[in-house]
């Protein structure tokens, strides 16, 4: 038998390293970080437990990029969401509403990876952090950004934020008042986005009727703000 040519070893290696990345997201969510072993992780993926330690230096930079490559899907999935848009404040606005919506969909795991950023490892450049960034650089672009350099770190800032606080301990900020916070910020129309439901808006439609008339809930309880109504 031939050995295997570096292109097919590299596409192993990518999935093997998915698949670690898939067990951790669904193990942290499932159980918590502390119940989450690096063995079940391994024996979840369906990999050799000495695997993770080649891709990884430590359960704490395993989770955070699980988190980056949850976010980045996340965030990939709603700018590419039919119908398909070049429009900068409708990008924009998307994102938002992805990120924050990870708060809902994924609270166990974005307290805890927020809780790590802030412990000693601090925050972990790896490959998925990279795509991330390059989404969102990309989106800022445009939004007729003049410096991307500037505006990239600080629309990163505003998003994790918001999650933050939308997830402190029984002192929790309503969805609604920080995505008009930030809507307010960028100058973004609260028709724009996504709805929870996944229906594109009004605007990114083209003025088309959705099949569904606008509704926030439950991920916008109150609907839209008194700041947003005027």
């Amino acid at each position: 038998m031939s050995p295997r040519s570096a292109s097919v070893n590299e596409e192993l290696r990518r999935r093997s390293r998915e698949r670690l990345l898939q067990a951790t997201v669904e193990l942290v969510a499932e159980r918590g970080y502390d119940a989450t072993t690096l063995g079940d992780i391994a024996d979840r993926a369906g990999s050799a437990r000495g695997l993770v330690s080649y891709y990884f230096p430590g359960k704490r930079q395993l989770l955070q990029s699980a988190v980056h490559r949850l976010m980045h899907r996340t965030l990939e999935a709603a700018l590419e969401h039919e119908p398909h848009t070049e429009d900068g404040p409708e990008r924009l606005a998307r994102a938002v509403d992805a990120i924050l919506g990870l708060a809902v969909d994924h609270p166990v795991l974005m307290r805890t990876h927020m809780a790590g950023i802030l412990q000693a490892e601090g925050f972990v450049q790896c490959p998925e952090q990279q795509r991330l960034a390059e989404l969102l650089r990309d989106t800022v672009l445009r939004n007729g950004s003049l410096s991307v350099d500037r505006d990239y770190p600080l629309l990163r800032s505003q998003l994790m934020g918001a999650v933050f606080t939308a997830l402190v301990p029984g002192a929790p900020m309503p969805l609604p008042t920080l995505r008009a916070e930030l809507f307010a910020r960028y100058g973004l129309a609260w028709e724009l986005g996504l709805r929870p439901d996944g229906a594109a808006s009004d605007a990114a439609a083209g003025g088309r009727s959705p099949e569904r008339a606008p509704d926030f809930s439950p991920y916008f309880d109150s609907g839209r703000p008194e700041s947003q109504s005027k």
